[in-house]
């Protein structure tokens, strides 16, 4: 079954149950550090990100740490 959810504000069809699967797809990989995640603006801690459920309509925001300056 596919949920339908907005991620970084785009609208996207996934088969993600949670949000560590989600991560994975949208980014190719689970990172270690540097990564946060919120469900309708609420921080999600790396810790729950396995046992978390994506709900279908949910806004997702993944954000990455980046080095530069």
């Amino acid at each position: 079954m596919s949920t339908h959810i907005l991620v970084n504000d785009t609208a996207r069809d996934t088969h993600a149950a949670t949000v560590s699967e989600l991560v994975h797809e949208v980014l190719g990989h689970v990172p270690d550090a540097g990564t946060a995640v919120a469900i309708d603006s609420a921080v999600v801690p790396r810790s729950k990100w396995e046992s978390t459920q994506l709900a279908d309509g949910a806004r997702v925001d993944i954000l990455t740490a980046v080095q530069g300056g």
